[in-house]
């Protein structure tokens, strides 16, 4: 099924819009956007579509070059927010190729794609791009070799891209949160993540709204999102 995109308002194109934090943005964001709900699974967007006043469902895995290529995308784009995403993995010792390859192709390969696609569509509308990364972008721990590698890769791409659109009038955002209380983050401490205290996705949300709303002038270039109180005991 084409999408269909009129509507009076500015677009918001959002990865991930199925559930956690990508869900959770997409709902801020409907507030003042047209949506364009973005995932592989048709049923539970179409769900989050029926919360949001203007929305419109794009099923796409941004991991599969040709559905990239095939998609029905908007020509002008107010908001690009990366939020789709994969976890998990082992020692660098256990890991195995297929799980470096997969988490790239969906955390940066994909992104990049993506991206590029829909840049033009970002300049036209002076629009801003928000790529959703984490702590693990920051630093890495035991165990987190290939997801930490495809954030740091992630936040390298929004550097550059960052500074290569500067003068083209579109703002490139990173948000780093810590764990996030959704299904992927219960798997981070499952697998022997940092048990800190959750941040919950609308916080996440929060903050891509205060840098999507920030004055045309300025652009939040990195944002890091902790937990502001030590766990309880």
């Amino acid at each position: 099924m084409t999408p269909s995109y009129p509507s009076s308002r500015p677009v918001a194109l959002v990865t991930g819009a199925s559930r956690g934090i990508g869900r959770a943005i997409a709902l801020d964001l409907g507030r003042t956007h047209h949506v364009v709900l973005v995932g592989r699974d048709r049923a539970s967007l179409e769900s989050t579509q029926g919360e949001l006043p203007d929305a419109s469902v794009l099923v796409l895995d941004v991991a599969d070059e040709a559905s990239v290529d095939a998609a029905d995308l908007p020509e002008e784009v107010d908001v690009l927010v990366h939020s789709a995403g994969v976890s998990g993995g082992t020692t660098v010792a256990e890991e195995d190729r297929a799980h470096w390859r997969t988490t790239f192709e969906v955390n940066v390969f994909g992104v990049a794609h993506l991206t590029a696609r829909l840049l033009p569509a970002v300049r036209a509308a002076g629009g801003t791009i928000v790529l959703i990364n984490s702590g693990a972008g920051l630093f890495s721990t035991p165990g987190g070799a290939v997801y930490s590698a495809s954030k740091f890769a992630l936040r390298t791409f929004a550097d550059t891209l960052r500074e290569e659109e500067r003068e083209n009038g579109v703002r490139v955002v990173s948000v780093h949160p810590g764990i996030v209380d959704t299904e992927m983050g219960h798997g981070a401490i499952s697998d022997g993540g940092h048990p800190e205290r959750m941040l919950q996705p609308e916080t996440i949300a929060a903050g891509v709204r205060a840098a999507v709303d920030a004055p045309p002038e300025a652009q939040f270039e990195m944002m890091s999102i902790r937990p502001s109180l030590s766990p309880k005991g």
